[in-house]
């Protein structure tokens, strides 16, 4: 490709060391003119790939402006593909400034955002997947979050959807190689038994990874945990313990929160975002009736509701959160233990509903509702190796090629022509294509299959 030689500061301002990345035809020529190493003045690309080389950056004048390190890395064991050079200097912002000033004089153009990674894609270092997960591993704020980016930058995701991309293809091939001989009309080369129990174990590893897609979604995004109850309760307090700041205004005041305050935070390495509502309480204010119906939307979007209350609930009230938290995790969350030595007890009969007693203002029993909220959660333990779908676009995309899958399923039930079955199968495999950034199968790729497999006319 003759892309221009591109480069970009890589680190955050402020640190102690900042590194500078260079990518492209010219990097090593490039950096040549602007580095001076100490001992041999090898060029840079004479020298070994994967070394470090200690040296200065010199200015038009040869005036030193840093001590650096260059590491060296040649086409195409780069992370882009490209001859590529990193410089290590210190992390000054005028000195940052000044080597990327001297190596677009020399011939750089300034990076664009994420450039680094798209050519890394496009020069087949990486499928699309790999590179929204270098993006995801970036903004990784919890074990979870990091975990499920490496496994899917490490190509487990890509893996699985290249095996099954296999399987589909060479059924499409059998298929596509029964319509050559549509003249002989007893010619089967796909077992039809062993085509359906394949499209049938593929719909089931399909919609797997579908399925794991609430659970990836809720750990990239934050699992959402609704406070709620009625006015001066304890809401806001609450949330200012779980948040470990004071995030909500605290008042004595009836109606104080008027709309819902959002916030995350981690709990044993799991991400949770937590929505202070408005009071629930019959009310004349135009205003906190809509904060009042805000209340009730937050409810329904969370996965875990905390009902705060801080005396006994009548029926009605029961009915009502049970009738709204139905297909929820609800923890009943009794404050104020601090002003009484007992609380009323009573019997709601629902296996997701827990009990605890706490004092949001003295913090009684706060990790112990931490711990309740976690098992509420319900976030299988992961391993490297299991495939979590994080992203709504790669969901998307399953969901689509699941649906075509299916249709193959019940077009053998029906017993229909194997063209159809055929262009079901390629719309399945345009769909995971879509994933990766692959192309689109092709009839060559098709026919290459079958020669390679099926030794047509040997």
């Amino acid at each position: 490709m003759n892309n221009p030689t591109i480069c970009a500061i890589a680190t955050a301002p402020g640190g102690a060391i900042g590194i500078i990345r260079v990518s492209g035809s010219k990097a090593l020529t490039i950096a040549d003119r602007i580095f001076r190493p100490v001992g041999s003045n090898a060029p840079l690309a004479d020298r070994k790939p994967y070394t470090l080389v200690f040296g200065n950056i010199v200015n038009a004048e040869n005036e030193v402006v840093d001590e650096v390190l260059v590491s060296i890395f040649h086409a195409p064991h780069s992370y882009t593909g490209e001859n590529s050079v990193e410089i290590s200097c210190h992390g000054s912002a005028y000195i940052l400034q000044q080597v990327m000033f001297l190596l677009t004089q020399n011939g750089c153009i300034p990076a664009g955002p994420g450039e680094f990674t798209q050519r890394a894609f496009l020069n087949g270092k990486m499928d699309l997947s790999q590179a929204e997960a270098v993006a995801d591993l970036i903004s990784a704020t919890n074990k979870a979050t990091h975990d499920m980016a490496l496994s899917q930058l490490k190509g487990h995701f890509s893996n699985e959807l290249s095996d099954l991309r296999a399987h589909l293809l060479k059924l499409t091939s059998l298929l596509e190689l029964e319509l050559d001989f549509s003249d002989h009309e007893e010619l089967e080369f796909a077992d039809r038994s062993e085509l359906y129990t394949l499209a049938c174990d593929i719909h089931q590893r399909l919609a797997s990874l579908a399925r794991s897609f609430e659970v990836g979604n809720a750990l990239k995004n934050g699992i959402p945990v609704a406070i709620v109850g009625k006015t001066n309760v304890g809401k806001s307090t609450l949330l200012n313990h779980l948040l470990h700041e004071e995030k909500a205004i605290v008042s004595d005041v009836h109606g104080t929160t008027r709309d819902f305050i959002e916030d995350t935070t981690i709990i044993n390495g799991i991400q949770f975002r937590f929505v202070d509502t408005a009071g629930i309480r019959p009310t004349d204010d135009v205003v906190e009736n809509i904060g009042i119906e805000r209340t009730y939307q937050k409810l329904q979007e969370a996965k875990i509701v905390l009902w705060l209350i801080d005396q006994q609930p009548t029926e009605a009230e029961i009915e009502d959160i049970k009738e709204r938290v139905a297909d929820k995790k609800l923890i009943i969350v009794r404050n104020k233990i601090d002003k009484s030595t007992a609380h009323s007890t009573f019997n709601i009969q629902h296996s997701t509903f827990t009990t605890v007693d706490i004092s949001a203002k003295y913090g009684t029993n706060i990790p112990v509702l931490e711990q309740l909220i976690v098992e509420a959660a319900d976030i299988p333990q992961l391993s490297e190796s299991d495939i979590v779908i994080t992203s709504a676009r790669h969901y998307s995309a399953l969901l689509l090629a699941d649906e075509s899958l299916q249709r193959v399923i019940d077009s053998m039930n029906l017993g229909l022509s194997g063209d159809l079955l055929a262009e079901d199968l390629r719309i399945v495999i345009d769909h995971l294509a879509e994933i990766t950034g692959e192309e689109r199968i092709t009839p060559q790729e098709t026919l290459q299959n079958i020669f390679t497999h099926f030794c047509v006319g040997k």
